[in-house]
């Protein structure tokens, strides 16, 4: 459970899977480039901070992860959070690499207690709301760049972006947006070539070198560069070094702003690992470690902001073109972060010509394909509900905050599933049964089937009873129990579960029952349900003789509970009597 896929994969390690795995772990290298670097201006930070992030995190995520073939690093998903943080009055740089020590302590935490698998069960509404968010988030930070605004402050928030653009739209700048737009034309178009040299790379290759040349020959064009804005990318690797984030005088107010942001850290790196993770097993046949993939996401958040990187985590796109490019073991992922540290400490010299309108061209594809327009709007002619959740968290997350969202969303999942659960929960009186098996033979234990003694009522239970179900028995105990019914059975052969809540309603009943003078019977009651009438100490309280296996055993129970029946009297034995119930006429006659 807890073995990174390196130790296990490494056994029987041939040359032929070296090659492969060397030849992959360049593509991604090279593929990661623009991207870390796009990814960390987006975000608000030079992009030497994104390329220290995907060459120590990537490393890491590769080296102790529990995916063969997981790619890690900066993703498009963080943007907007580490944005948020870093635009934040009281947090900056040091405030965000802070949060991102507290994912990676709290991931590590997820990880050592096995929820890994539990993070599977977030309803794909939730997640297709705010990834789609995101991607509009990311688009719109774009902007600037893309038109050549030129502006150097921008609001966090969505609306503020929005009113900041419109009030310098009189500010577009004709050839940067040309450029940006012959960039994303070529990010169109490049995959239709069938090349193996990615599109990114090719972009920012060509934007730069167009540049460069109509520098030669016009002079300053006014197109912005990273190093007009950022200064020249370092060659070489920072030391590692605690953040200096001021706690100040009341430290415990200061950690309560920044455990929001680090829960979300640690939720999205989480989610978004994991997710990377299935969709690779998919793509190689195989199956990933959950917990030990969340163990490393943890060392590779806390490592990160060491070094003066951002939040990291699995990359989906990176990681299929691992796969594509023949990677399968670890090795790839390792030997991607090596590449890039040879590509930074020989050309980051060179990396500060880039033009940012061609990393705004990459975000903007970035966010199309993040966005997933058709499965989003598959969503909306889903049921209704699902559709809601989806644009709640998908509203939330663009105008207030990934924070505010995921949770709402999920709290809507959950009231969702559990109406859905209580309406598949029934509780009626027995008439007529049918057999599931749908071949129209008829139900062996049926009640129909068998002799109801007189003053004996069968009720039924199907599906889980718990506390969104619960009032659905309830609502039975007012209609139940009248006085020449001495005996109540309550059938519960299709509960498969039951809560605490389905404890006290049963109680309740037996509760009314005893009133009323009747006898409360429970039969065909499951494993589960009985272990948990037997904790709360059911047995006692409703008789053991009165908690049965099966319905005949309940209808002898009931018999003995009303005693041997009574035969009608015989007119011929007692004939005065039977003359005073004749009416007068007869009588005459």
């Amino acid at each position: 459970m807890f073995i990174p896929k390196t130790f296990t994969v490494l056994r029987g390690y041939s040359l032929k899977q070296f090659g492969a795995d060397l030849s992959a772990g360049v593509i991604v290298g090279v593929v990661a480039l623009p991207l870390a670097m796009a990814f960390a201006i987006g975000s608000g930070v030079g992009p030497e901070r994104g390329l220290y992030t995907a060459i120590i995190a990537g490393f890491l995520i590769s080296f102790l992860g529990g995916s063969r073939v997981q790619i890690g690093g900066p993703t498009g998903a963080f943007i907007p959070i580490v944005a948020g943080i870093v635009l934040a009055p009281k947090l900056g740089y040091d405030g965000l690499a802070m949060a991102t020590l507290m994912a990676g302590v709290l991931l590590i935490i997820m990880g050592v207690s096995r929820v890994g698998a539990a993070i599977k069960f977030i309803p794909y509404p939730v997640t297709a709301g705010f990834t789609t968010g995101i991607a509009v988030i990311i688009f719109t930070g774009q902007i600037n760049d893309f038109l050549g605004l030129g502006l150097t402050q921008l609001p966090a928030e969505f609306l503020g972006k929005a009113s900041a653009y419109a009030g310098h739209l009189n500010a577009v700048h004709a050839p940067t947006v040309g450029l940006a737009a012959l960039s994303l034309l070529i990010l169109l178009v490049w995959p239709r070539l069938r090349v193996r040299i990615p599109g990114p790379l090719v972009v920012m290759l060509f934007a730069t070198g167009l540049v460069a040349g109509l520098k030669t020959l016009f002079g300053d064009v006014g197109i912005e560069t990273i190093a007009d804005r950022f200064g020249a990318i370092p060659s070489s690797l920072p030391a590692p070094a605690w953040p200096a984030f001021d706690w100040g005088d009341h430290w415990q107010d200061r950690l309560k702003e920044l455990m929001a942001p680090a829960l979300t850290i640690a939720l999205l790196a989480g989610i978004e690992s994991l997710l990377s993770a299935v969709v690779a097993d998919g793509m190689i046949g195989g199956r990933h470690r959950p917990n030990i993939e969340l163990v490393a996401q943890g060392v590779a958040n806390i490592a990160s902001p060491l070094f003066g990187g951002i939040p990291a985590t699995g990359a989906i796109a990176r990681t299929a073109t691992n796969v594509k490019s023949g990677g399968r073991t670890p090795v790839a992922g390792m030997i991607h972060a090596l590449t890039l540290l040879v590509i930074m400490l020989a050309l980051a010299p060179y990396a500060g010509h880039i033009p940012l309108c061609a990393l705004a061209a990459i975000l903007v594809m970035v966010a199309w394909n993040m966005a997933e327009i058709e499965s989003f709007k598959a969503l909306l002619r889903a049921p209704k509900s699902d559709a809601a959740i989806m644009l709640v968290t998908f509203g939330l997350t663009v105008l207030i905050d990934l924070t505010v969202a995921v949770p709402v969303g999920l709290v809507l999942a959950c009231l969702l599933f559990i109406k859905r659960m209580a309406d598949v929960t029934n509780v009626q009186a027995v008439t007529r049964e049918f057999s599931d098996a749908g071949d129209g033979t008829e139900d062996p234990n049926a009640i129909e089937q068998r002799r109801k003694p007189p003053g004996v009522e069968v009720y039924e239970v199907n599906g889980p009873f718990f506390f969104g179900a619960a009032d659905k028995l309830r609502d039975v105990l007012g209609t139940v129990g009248t006085k020449e019914k001495r005996v109540f059975i309550l059938r519960m052969r299709h509960v498969p579960a039951m809560d605490a809540t389905g404890l006290f309603a049963l109680e309740e009943l037996r509760r009314k029952c005893e009133r009323d003078g009747q006898t409360l019977i429970l039969s065909e009651i499951h494993t589960q349900p009985m272990l948990a009438l037997g904790k709360a100490g059911g047995y006692e309280r409703f008789g053991s003789e009165n908690i049965v296996g099966h319905i005949d055993d309940a209808l002898n129970r009931a018999r003995e509970l009303l005693g041997p029946p009574r035969d009608p009297p015989d007119p011929s034995r007692f004939p005065e009597v039977e003359r005073e119930r004749q009416p007068p006429s007869a009588t005459k006659e």
